[in-house]
């Protein structure tokens, strides 16, 4: 049987779901104009647990002590992960945010093998092999691998995030099984949220002079989270997650291009990084498939 060129009515909203993925860095780093990173963070997610608890009203009742505080732990991760990417994308450009992010993915079975001791394949490890050196490309510029004087704040900042992506891809892989999707969701949206508001006094982080633009920008980030981790699941029932890791492998690339329509430009060095970080997600993923079907995107 010939290849099927032709993508599914599926695919073509999994496709969909990554433009609109990777559209939101652009979104968030406009956002930062004029809030800070914790506001923004908890305003959004406490959008979307706000969609959520409507979905998860009638089951939360019965809601599981593992439930409960497995949502408390991804929570936290999540908290760490978002938190870095919108405080880094207060420095960075929103296309080099979105290709640093994009690392998580080769990430994921490193953790797996340090965690629960699978042990990665060849694919990932050279996908890695080229995902690594696109980062310190793109971090610094172009200007060489010899040094890290071009990771800044917010590239450190970006990378601590992918780490924690890929951290809460494992941690969900462990604590999800045998639990509610929609009450475990709601306690991990609900705990990013609070988290985020709590630690802005810590932070020195004041409420922004201009409460209405950034909060309705970020409860309008909240419902597309909550919206579209729904086509995700409804995608991904009948799609491979080979298949589906390849189609997530656009993100980055539609973060690129929204960040070039705004007037972003990266030098032919960090492009180098770029098409580096996009060649290991597709090796990394030959073997190393999304695990979970729901799974939250880096950004969604």
């Amino acid at each position: 049987m010939p290849p099927r060129l032709l993508l599914s009515g599926r695919e073509w909203a999994l496709c969909g779901v990554t433009m609109i993925w990777g559209a939101t860095f652009l979104f968030i780093r406009i956002a930062l104009e004029r809030s800070g990173p914790l506001f923004f963070t908890g305003m959004r997610f406490a959008a979307a647990a706000a969609i959520l608890l409507v979905l998860a009203l009638p089951v939360l009742r019965d809601i599981t002590r593992r439930e409960l505080f497995g949502g408390l732990a991804i929570g936290c991760i999540i908290f760490l992960g978002f938190a870095c990417q919108t405080s880094g994308l207060a420095s960075i450009e929103a296309s080099k945010s979105a290709f640093i992010t994009a690392f998580y993915v080769p990430l994921v079975p490193v953790l797996e093998w340090i965690l629960l001791r699978h042990m990665p394949g060849r694919f990932v490890l050279a996908g890695l092999a080229l995902a690594f050196p696109g980062v310190a490309l793109i971090s610094a510029g172009g200007s060489g691998l010899g040094t890290l004087s071009g990771f800044g704040q917010g590239e450190i900042l970006t990378l601590l995030c992918a780490v924690a992506f890929a951290f809460e891809i494992v941690v969900v892989g462990i604590l999800a099984p045998g639990t509610n999707v929609r009450r475990i969701t709601f306690v991990e949206l609900a705990t990013t949220s609070l988290l985020s508001f709590a630690c802005m006094p810590v932070a020195g982080e004041a409420l922004p002079r201009d409460l209405l633009a950034p909060a309705v920008l970020a409860c309008g980030l909240g419902a597309a989270t909550a919206v579209l981790q729904s086509v995700v699941v409804w995608a991904q029932k009948r799609i491979p997650p080979s298949r589906a890791t390849v189609i997530y492998t656009g993100e980055p690339v539609w973060g690129g291009f929204f960040g070039w329509l705004a007037g972003e430009r990266l030098g032919p060095g960090a492009l180098a990084g770029c098409a580096l970080i996009v060649a290991g997600i597709l090796v990394s993923g030959r073997k190393s498939p999304a695990k979970e079907p729901g799974k939250l995107s880096a950004n969604g």
